[in-house]
């Protein structure tokens, strides 16, 4: 099991930890299912970049990033190195912490 710290770039949303995270879950579906908003345009497929995150500590607890996934990275508002996708945040079996940073989404349209 995990636990998952979300910090958000947004001001005034504080931050939130989610404990018992089951693996094969994905951090958007940990974050839907615990009514964190994270914008999700093509429904968790890879085939946008809104449900874009920092990956700040745990990547080795989620699967490894994709040429697909960095391709879709690549168009993300103010990509860093650390950038993910969370529907491609798989967690893997183990258990351990993750923190998370959710950009401001504030100018995303859609859903």
């Amino acid at each position: 099991m995990y636990s998952i710290e979300f910090n958000f770039e947004q001001k005034g949303i504080e931050p939130i930890i989610i404990d018992r995270c089951a693996e094969d879950d994905s951090i958007l579906e940990v974050a839907l299912k615990n009514n964190i908003h994270l914008h999700h345009n093509c429904g968790g497929v890879c085939a946008c970049s809104t449900c874009h995150i920092y990956l700040e500590q745990g990547e080795h607890f989620v699967e490894e990033i994709s040429d697909k996934e960095e391709d879709f990275i690549d168009r993300a508002r103010n990509p860093k190195l650390n950038s993910r996708l969370s529907c491609q945040c798989i967690l893997l079996g183990g258990e351990g912490s993750i923190k998370v940073t959710i950009p401001d989404q504030s100018l995303i349209h859609g859903e």
